[in-house]
């Protein structure tokens, strides 16, 4: 399980890996742009429809879990998911 001081990055890693079957092929990459800190997300391409989500519901979910936990840590977060 996740612990309380997890970064997001982590927090969003184990949500994609218990979301796809293919979990060797999760990558996170996190980078700074301006104020924010970006979280690139990609998966195998035959996951990319489990990230995604119907009509993007999973891919909101994420964002709105991230910034929830960027505005307890008081610092923007944005997810990007790659393809």
């Amino acid at each position: 399980m996740i612990e309380p001081s997890a970064s997001p990055r982590a927090m969003i890693e184990y949500i994609a890996k218990a979301i796809v079957e293919a979990k060797s092929e999760v990558f996170i990459d996190e980078y700074e742009d301006g104020g924010e800190t970006v979280i690139e997300l990609e998966v195998a391409e035959a996951e990319l429809g489990k990230i995604i989500g119907r009509s993007g519901r999973v891919a909101r979910a994420l964002r709105n879990v991230l910034s929830a936990a960027g505005s307890k840590m008081n610092k923007r977060y944005a997810l990007e998911i790659i393809e």
